[in-house]
């Protein structure tokens, strides 16, 4: 057994169990996420791992609110902006989980990652739902598995990767947060891989619920809509990662132009979702081209109606 990982409360700004050193190392990622959130954290992720390297290996558990740990490598540079306690994660999944919170539906967290909205959505804040976090690397589901453990095992865990037709596939990449199946370069770890439809026939889900789906897929998001035609009928809707650095919104032209989903994106300037008819809106929300943007797809008016709510509260806030 390894230390017990550091506390960190993200509501007070508690931080127990580290020592001088872990203490001002806390101070310089917190500040550090400060100062280059006004850059989009520009270079954060570089400094804060070589920081890493200075301490010694263990995990810190953030809590995220009363009913949700999140435990990760202390100073790994793509979670430490969570020691900011001004930093927001996805705001506009935050924003649209917590407008969700009385809706029955099923999260599916593919590319989960270490879990992070699978801990979220499954907590009571945000309505205790039913989450299936899927994550085909080694190393991360080895962290994954730990958070859903954490949290009392009330979320389930698959290894496995999502694609277009179930196979295996080889993973590539050097950042946990940045593996892909894209290309499926051999040499990689070999992972198996299901589609989304899978889920439906493997009995994990049934057509007639409701679902969001989060596709954080690193460059295979269209084989996994192309992979989803049933559950994506049904009243679904998908949160897809849009990178800055593609000018040409390759999976929101895809999802426009061959899919029956309406295509909408927050847009910081409103404050709403809106829906997206011409790509040129992304043009100037995507403003930064290191990091991801999400837009959402739906074909179920249910969860249009439920955007529709969500845009009226919007409008409510800002009069």
């Amino acid at each position: 057994m390894g230390q017990a990982p550091i506390q960190f409360d993200r509501a007070s700004g508690a931080l127990e169990g580290a020592n001088l050193w872990e203490r001002t190392a806390a101070l310089a990622l917190a500040t550090g996420s400060k100062i280059s959130s006004h850059f989009s954290h520009r270079g954060y992720n570089y400094c804060a791992n070589l920081l890493r390297k200075t301490l010694p290996e263990r995990d810190i558990a953030i809590k995220l609110n009363p009913d949700a740990v999140f435990e990760f490598p202390y100073g790994d540079g793509y979670w430490s902006k969570l020691l900011n306690r001004g930093y927001r994660y996805e705001d506009e999944l935050e924003l649209l989980f917590l407008g969700s919170v009385d809706v029955d539906y099923t999260f599916i967290d593919c590319g989960a990652n270490y879990g992070y909205w699978s801990v979220l959505v499954s907590s009571a804040p945000y309505g205790s739902h039913r989450a299936i976090a899927i994550e085909p690397s080694s190393a991360n589901f080895a962290k994954l598995a730990n958070n859903a453990r954490v949290n009392g095992d009330r979320f389930e865990v698959m290894k496995c990767a999502i694609g277009a037709v179930r196979g295996t596939a080889h993973l590539s990449g050097t950042k946990h947060e940045a593996f892909s199946i894209a290309g499926d370069v051999a040499g990689g770890e070999e992972v198996p891989v299901l589609a989304l439809d899978d889920l439906i026939d493997d009995g994990k889900v049934v057509a007639s619920g409701k679902y969001l789906i989060k596709l954080d897929v690193e460059g295979v998001e269209i084989e996994a809509i192309k992979g989803g035609t049933r559950l994506l009928a049904a009243d679904s809707m998908i949160l897809c990662e849009e990178h800055g650095n593609d000018r040409n919104h390759t999976v929101s032209r895809y999802i426009l132009d061959q899919t029956p989903m309406k295509l909408l994106v927050y847009d910081p300037q409103s404050g709403r979702l809106e829906t997206v008819t011409e790509l040129s809106i992304l043009d100037r929300i995507k403003v930064s081209a290191h990091v991801g943007y999400n837009v959402f797809g739906t074909a179920s008016a249910f969860w249009q109606n439920r955007i529709d709510a969500l845009n009226a509260s919007a409008a409510r806030r800002i009069q």
